[in-house]
């Protein structure tokens, strides 16, 4: 089988609210089926799976994914002939996945509708870089709001301000979209890894307990006791929310 290659950091732990996106994902290798459902549903998506061409035809006019990832090479019906016939009824955005190397299922691929595709060793990471990227371009994904706010605490993107009970506070700008991305989802748990991707870039390859670095000065300039965080809380082996209302 093409085995699936992890990073260093293997899955990281994410947790999502309620709006998530539903994945589907079609591939005859269960196990790779089975790695692919768990660190997706970590990274927060909502994740419904199919063997072969003619299940992900009836999973996907029962679920409504909003994007499908699709293994080329299967028995009885395989990715090409699914999406030969997908793309008559339905433009939900598509990456496929082939073991080949060269440019055929690729080119075949994208000339009958793909939005995307990745060889096959590929490393869970990377999948989530194309699913995020192929949902952003097809307007799936919301705009950062401009303006955020939670208690006393005020940010706003347009002006690159923030401000603690009336008082303006200096960020960096990594500083900043860490703050941004905490004060989206009240709550919610973020990863390490996840802040890194989020603050520096997807292809970004820092360590992960440099968020560290960054938490330990934002919570200096925005805690009135960075000891005790009203805000920016730790979840040991985690990493970090904001606080829950």
């Amino acid at each position: 089988m093409n085995p699936v290659v992890l990073g260093p950091s293997g899955p990281t732990l994410n947790r999502e609210a309620a709006l998530t996106k539903t994945i589907l994902v079609v591939d005859d290798e269960p196990r790779l089926v089975s790695l692919l459902e768990a660190y997706l549903k970590q990274e927060g998506f909502r994740v419904v799976t199919a063997g072969d061409g003619r299940q992900a035809a009836e999973v996907a006019a029962r679920e409504d994914p909003d994007l499908i990832v699709l293994d080329v090479m299967m028995p009885e019906v395989d990715g090409l002939q699914f999406l030969t016939e997908f793309r008559r009824q339905a433009d939900t955005p598509v990456i496929l996945l082939t073991a080949r190397v060269e440019d055929e299922d690729r080119i075949v691929g994208l000339e009958l509708g793909a939005d995307d595709y990745l060889t096959k060793p590929f490393r869970p990471r990377e999948l989530l870089a194309r699913i995020r990227a192929v949902l952003r371009r097809s307007g799936a994904v919301e705009t950062p709001a401009a303006r955020l706010e939670y208690r006393d605490l005020r940010l706003d993107r347009d002006r690159h301000q923030v401000t603690v009970a009336g008082r303006e506070v200096d960020l960096t700008p990594s500083e900043f979209e860490l703050l941004a991305v905490l004060l989206s989802r009240p709550g919610r748990v973020f990863s390490r890894l996840e802040l890194l991707e989020r603050i520096q870039g997807v292809g970004y390859e820092g360590y992960e307990r440099s968020i560290d670095v960054h938490v330990k000065n934002l919570r200096a300039k925005i805690e009135s006791d960075p000891r005790r965080p009203r805000f920016v809380q730790t979840v040991y082996g985690v990493g970090y929310r904001l606080a829950e209302r």
